[in-house]
C-alpha cells in the first residue's frame, strides 16, 4: 500500500474476543467506501488512523494535464487585463447593496467588476446566512453577467464553510473542528465534509475556505478551536479525512466543493497568542511540527492553499518566496492556487512595513508565489499589477503561471459546463440525516475529564438545578462562523435546536429541572440565587464556557475563566451537592481554582446545533462519551505547553505541579472501563525494510458497551537534537461489548523514527525507542 506504516487489523470469528480489523476498499473513480470489517461487523467498529490515511492520500489532486488544452488555448486568448481580473477576488459587497437579508445586486457595480475588470472570484456573505434559493439568485446573477464579457469566463465563489456550511440558512452545523478533532473518528470527519460540502454546493458555492491545517499548539489564540488540535500526526489525518470529503473523486461533481489548506504555514503559533501577529519559529520546528499535516493534506489532492496571514521569523507569509515557493511547490508538490487572505497584500506596507508602498507590495507577493489576490474591496490590485507588468517588474510568464492555476481549477470545477453546478442538486439542506450525523458527532466529541464515584450519568428522577452563562443559549455552542461571521447575532432562528437546559427538560421533565442563569459570560447575574438553589437540588449541571468570537475580535490576554463564573461556580459547590461542569468553549479556558469541587467535568467543546441534545445523551446515560482531548488542557495560565514537549530541566519535586496539566492530551473517560494487556513490539523485513510490529490487547472490563482510542506513543532515548518525551504516532478508534477484548496490531516504518536535525533535514538515527500504549511501555533498538 503507499505511504508505508500500515495498521494490519484482522477480526477473529469468536464471539466475544476480536483482532483489531479493516479492508481497504480501492475504487477507481466513484466515492470510496468506508472500511469494512470482516465477518459482516459494523464498519464503525474500528476506525484506524493509517489504514484512513493509506486509503485517502493517492487521488489525482489538480488536473493540470486533464485539461492542459483547454486552459492554454484560452489564455492564449486573453488580454494581460484579462489575465489579471482573474487574479483577483473581491468581496460580495463590491457588486450588491443592502446587507444581510436585503442583500441584492447592483447591476452597475456587477457590470464594472466582472466585464469591466474581468474579476475572477468573488468571496464572502454580508454577515448573515442566506437560503439556497436567494443564493442561487445572487450567484445566478453573477454567473449571467459573466457571460457578457468577451471570453465568458465563469467566476469562482468562495466561502467560509467551517463547520458546515456558514453561510447557508438552514444548513448543518457540526462540531467545530477542535471538537471533531476530540472524535479521534476520521471516518466521521470525512462525512462531516463530506454533507457540509453537499449543502455548500446546493447555494451554487464551489468553494470552501476550509480546513485550517495549521496545527493547534498555542491554546491562547482565538482560532483553536478552528484546528484540529495540538498534534502533527491527529491534525495530519483528520485535515486529510476533511480534504477527501470535501473534494471527493472528482470536483466535478455537483455535491462536492474544492478545499482551501490555511494559513500556510506557521500562523497559528503565534508568539504572544494574539490573531494575526508575529511567530518565531525555528525552521527545524516549523518542518518538523507545522508543515507535515500540510504536507499530507497536499498528497491528498487539496486544490487551494490560503496564505499566512502574520509572519514567520519576519518574513511575512504574503512575502515568502522560501515557503511559498521553494517548499511549497518545490518540496511538498503543490499543484493548486494560491490566494491571499483577506487584504493581507496591502498588510505588507500598514502592519509588516516591509514594502514602501502597495505598488511594491503587490510585486512582491506575486512574485512570492500569491496567484489570486483576496483583494477584497477596491481594484487597486488590478490597476497596480497590470502597471508592474508593462513596467516589466512582474513578468508575464508569473501571471501566465498563476491563471493557468487559476483557470484549471474552474475547469476542474466544472464552472465552464454550468457555473451553477449544485443548485439542482438533490441535496436537502438540513436533511434528518445530515442532523443524526451531526448527533452523533457531537456525542463522540464530548470529553468526560472528571467523574468522581461514577457521579454521571445522572438518575432520570433526579432533581437537577441547570445553571451558568451557557446553560441557555446557542451561541457558546456553535461559537464563531455560525450563519454569520462572529456567530453572536441572537436573531439568527435556532429555535428548533434545544439548547443544554431545554434538552435536559426534555430529557428529565420540566419539573425536575429548575434553571438559574446565575451569570451572563462574565457578569453577576443571580449567584446567590442560584446557590439556594442548589441545596434544593439532588445535582448541579454548571454550564460554564465562552461566548462566541473569531479571529481578531477573540484575542484575549489571560485564559482563566472571568471572575463571575468562577464565584457562582464556588458558591453553588459550597451547597455539597453533586456539582457537573459542562465547558463549552473554543479553547481551554483554567478552571483550576474550582476543579477540585466538581464531582464531574465534561469537555463539550462548540458541539454544533445538535450539542444541547448531546450532552443531555452524555449526562443521562443515553450515549456513552468516548472523546480524548486534542489538545493539552492547561492547568497555570502562564504554564503552557504542549504534551509532546522536552525535558522540563527546571522541574523537581516542589514545582512539579508547575509542570502537570489539568487534564493530558489524549485523555478521557468513559461509562465503562478498559484494560490494556500484552504489549509485543517485534521487528521484522529484511534490512532496509524493516519494520515495527506493535500489538497490544484491549478488553472492555466494564458493563456496558463502549469505544476506545487506541494511542501509539514512540520517543528516542537519546538523539543529537533533545527528544521530546513522546509522540503519537498511531491509533485507533475500537468499539468494545461488555468483555469484549480485540488485538490491535500497528506496523511502525523507518519515517515514524525519523526527526528533523539541526541542518533541517528529516533523519532517523540508530537508537533505543520506547513504544507506550495504554499505560504499557516496551522498548527496542534500532541499527
Amino acid at each position: 500500500m503507499p505511504g508505508g506504516g500500515n495498521t494490519v487489523i484482522e477480526m477473529m470469528t469468536k464471539p466475544r474476543v476480536g483482532v483489531c480489523a479493516f479492508v481497504i476498499c480501492v475504487l477507481l473513480g466513484g466515492a470510496r467506501s468506508l472500511p469494512l470489517a470482516a465477518d459482516g461487523e459494523n464498519p464503525s467498529k474500528v476506525v484506524d488512523s493509517q489504514a484512513f490515511l493509506d486509503s485517502h492520500m493517492t487521488p489525482a489532486g489538480p488536473s493540470a494535464v486533464k485539461f492542459a488544452v483547454a486552459v492554454n488555448k484560452l489564455l492564449a486568448h486573453m488580454t494581460l487585463k484579462e489575465k489579471i481580473g482573474q487574479m483577483t477576488q473581491l468581496d460580495i459587497g463590491m457588486v450588491t447593496t443592502g446587507i444581510n437579508q436585503d442583500i441584492r445586486i447592483d447591476p452597475d457595480k456587477l457590470h464594472k467588476a466582472v466585464v469591466e475588470y474581468g474579476v475572477g472570484s468573488i468571496l464572502n456573505a454580508h454577515d448573515q446566512a442566506l437560503t439556497p434559493e436567494r443564493w442561487h439568485e445572487i450567484i445566478g446573477a453573477i454567473q449571467a453577467e459573466a457571460k457578457k464579457a468577451r471570453l465568458e469566463i465563469p467566476v469562482l465563489y468562495g466561502i467560509d464553510s467551517i463547520h458546515g456550511p456558514t453561510y447557508v440558512n438552514g444548513g448543518t452545523l457540526f462540531p467545530q473542528p477542535l471538537g471533531m478533532a476530540a472524535t479521534w473518528n476520521p471516518e466521521l470527519m470525512m462525512r462531516d465534509s463530506q454533507i457540509s460540502a453537499a449543502e455548500t454546493r446546493k447555494a451554487a458555492i464551489p468553494w470552501t475556505f476550509s480546513p485550517i491545517m495549521d496545527a493547534g499548539r498555542e491554546p491562547l489564540w482565538s482560532r483553536l478551536y478552528e484546528t484540529f488540535g495540538e498534534d502533527t500526526y491527529l491534525s495530519t489525518v483528520m485535515g486529510v479525512a476533511a480534504v477527501r470529503g470535501y473534494e471527493g473523486e472528482d470536483l466535478w461533481s455537483p455535491v462536492h466543493v474544492a478545499a482551501t489548506l490555511k494559513h500556510y504555514v506557521g500562523y497559528s503559533y503565534p508568539t504572544t497568542g494574539g490573531d494575526r501577529s508575529p511567530a518565531l519559529i525555528p525552521e527545524s520546528t516549523l518542518r518538523e511540527y507545522f508543515l507535515p499535516p500540510f504536507a499530507g493534506a497536499v498528497k491528498a489532492g487539496a486544490h487551494t492553499v490560503v496564505v499566512n496571514s502574520g509572519e514567520v521569523n519576519g518574513v511575512p507569509g504574503h512575502a515568502n518566496r522560501y515557503l511559498l515557493t521553494n517548499v511549497l511547490r518545490g518540496e511538498l508538490g503543490f499543484q493548486g492556487m494560491t490566494v491571499s487572505d483577506w487584504a493581507d497584500i496591502e498588510s505588507l506596507v500598514s502592519k509588516h512595513h516591509v514594502a514602501a508602498n502597495e505598488k511594491e507590495a503587490t510585486r512582491m507577493a506575486i512574485l512570492a508565489g500569491v496567484d489570486m489576490s483576496m483583494v477584497p474591496s477596491d481594484y487597486r490590485f488590478s490597476d497596480l499589477l497590470l502597471e508592474l507588468v508593462h513596467e516589466g517588474r512582474v513578468p508575464i510568464s508569473r501571471i501566465n503561471e498563476a491563471v493557468r492555476h487559476i483557470l484549471t481549477l474552474k475547469y476542474e470545477l466544472g464552472l465552464f459546463d454550468d457555473p451553477m453546478r449544485g443548485a439542482d442538486a438533490p441535496t436537502e439542506v438540513g436533511s434528518p440525516e445530515s442532523l443524526a450525523v451531526s448527533l452523533k458527532a457531537a456525542e463522540e466529541s464530548i470529553t468526560l475529564l472528571k467523574n468522581d464515584k461514577g457521579i454521571l450519568p445522572l438518575s432520570k428522577t433526579a432533581h437537577v438545578l441547570v445553571t451558568g452563562p451557557d446553560a441557555d443559549s446557542m451561541i457558546p455552542l456553535n461559537n464563531g462562523w455560525s450563519y454569520m461571521w462572529q456567530g453572536t447575532n441572537p436573531n439568527v432562528s435556532l429555535k428548533h435546536y434545544p439548547t443544554i437546559v431545554r434538552a435536559i427538560q426534555q430529557e428529565i421533565g420540566k419539573d425536575n429541572v429548575t434553571y438559574l442563569p446565575g451569570t451572563s459570560f462574565d457578569k453577576e447575574v443571580d449567584i446567590q440565587s442560584a446557590a439556594a438553589a442548589a441545596g434544593r437540588a439532588n445535582a448541579v449541571v454548571l454550564c460554564l464556557g465562552e461566548w462566541a468570537y473569531a479571529e481578531g475580535p477573540g484575542n484575549i490576554g489571560d485564559l482563566t475563566l472571568p471572575e463571575a463564573q468562577i464565584r457562582l461556580a464556588q458558591k453553588v459547590m459550597e451547597a455539597g451537592k453533586p456539582v457537573v461542569i459542562v465547558l463549552t468553549e473554543g479553547r481551554p479556558r483554567i478552571i483550576r481554582p474550582i476543579e477540585g469541587g466538581a464531582s464531574a467535568i465534561l469537555m463539550a467543546y462548540n458541539p454544533g446545533n445538535e450539542g444541547g441534545q448531546a450532552i443531555a445523551d452524555i449526562l443521562f446515560g443515553d450515549a456513552n462519551p468516548s472523546g480524548k482531548l486534542p489538545i493539552t488542557y492547561p492547568r497555570w495560565p502562564n504554564m503552557l505547553f504542549t504534551y509532546d514537549h522536552k525535558t522540563f530541566l527546571g522541574d523537581s519535586s516542589e514545582t512539579e505541579a508547575l509542570f502537570t496539566p489539568q487534564f493530558e492530551f489524549g485523555y478521557g473517560l468513559s461509562y465503562t472501563t478498559f484494560a490494556y494487556s500484552d504489549l509485543q513490539v517485534t521487528q521484522t523485513g529484511a534490512p532496509g525494510h524493516r519494520k515495527m510490529e506493535v500489538a497490544v490487547t484491549v478488553k472492555n472490563t466494564g458493563a456496558r458497551a463502549g469505544k476506545e482510542v487506541v494511542e501509539v506513543y514512540l520517543n528516542e532515548e537519546f538523539a543529537s537534537l533533545t527528544p521530546p518525551l513522546k509522540r503519537l504516532k498511531r491509533f485507533a478508534k475500537v468499539s468494545l461489548e461488555p468483555g469484549e477484548s480485540q488485538r490491535c496490531t500497528f506496523e511502525l516504518v523507518s519515517e515514524d523514527l525519523t526527526f528533523i536535525n539541526a541542518e533541517n533535514k528529516r533523519v532517523v538515527e540508530p537508537g533505543v525507542f520506547n513504544v507506550r500504549v495504554g499505560g504499557l511501555e516496551q522498548s527496542f533498538e534500532w541499527k
